[in-house]
This record gives structure tokens, C-alpha cells and sequence, in this order.
């Protein structure tokens, strides 16, 4: 290679350092569109939705009502309580919200304890499903 095609490739290496390093120094002036502030507040917010799910879930199955329920449809707690964990975010919210549900409903009376045990052993079922299913 001769002097002058060294000369000529060192000159371009360095203007693309320049250039490249011009662009990161600018690119660090300027501001983020979400803070990593915010990113750890969502998925701190995210962690404690699932956990409160996961929470009212179990609630229901572990009650007296979704015991008898769970033994009615010959199904072991166990292996509905390791199921739950392996459920994505939107198959346990949509779990949840009927769980809740259903607590609030037989509170106040309006479903009879057959009843509840009739919904609890659809979670249960639906649960088994959910997991044993393949995943897209």
C-alpha cells in the first residue's frame, strides 16, 4: 500500500472517529423520551399488580368455599398454586378481576355457596388450561 492511500485511509478513520464521537457527545445531551426513573417505577408498579393478583387468585382457591370446590372437581391445591406462577400478566388479571369478583358477590349474597364452588372449580379448570396450553 502506498504512503498516500495510508495517508488517505488514516485521514477518513480519524474523521469518522470525530464524527462518531461528535454524535455520542451530542446524543447525550439530549433527553431520554422515558426516564430510567420511570422504567423502574413501571415495572415496580407492574411487579406489585401481579403479586396483588396472584394474591386474590389464591385467595379464593385457599378459601374454605375453593377448598371444597377444588376437592369436588379432584383437583390438588398444590398444583394449582404453581400453576398461578406460570400464567402471563393478562390470563392472571382477567383470573383475578373474576376472582375478586366472585368473593365480593358471595359477600353480599348475591350467589349461594353451590354457586361459588361452581366458579372456583372453572378458575381452577381454566388455570390447568392456561398452562398447559402451548404458548404462541
Amino acid at each position: 500500500m502506498s504512503v498516500r492511500t495510508r495517508l488517505v485511509v488514516s485521514l477518513l478513520a480519524f474523521a469518522v472517529f470525530l464524527v462518531s464521537g461528535g454524535i455520542s457527545a451530542r446524543a447525550q445531551d439530549t433527553p431520554h423520551v422515558v426516564s430510567l426513573g420511570q422504567l423502574n417505577k413501571d415495572s415496580a408498579g407492574t411487579a406489585k399488580a401481579r403479586t396483588l393478583d396472584e394474591s386474590a387468585v389464591r385467595e379464593l382457591l385457599s378459601s374454605e368455599r375453593g377448598q371444597k370446590a377444588l376437592q369436588f372437581a379432584h383437583i390438588e391445591y398444590r398444583k394449582i398454586d404453581k400453576a398461578i406462577s406460570q400464567l402471563n400478566d393478562e390470563e392472571l388479571a382477567k383470573l383475578a378481576q373474576r376472582s375478586r369478583k366472585a368473593q365480593a358477590d358471595f359477600a353480599a349474597g348475591r350467589i349461594s355457596n353451590t354457586l361459588i364452588v361452581v366458579i372456583v372449580a372453572a378458575v381452577a379448570a381454566l388455570i390447568i388450561l392456561a398452562v398447559s396450553l402451548p404458548k404462541d
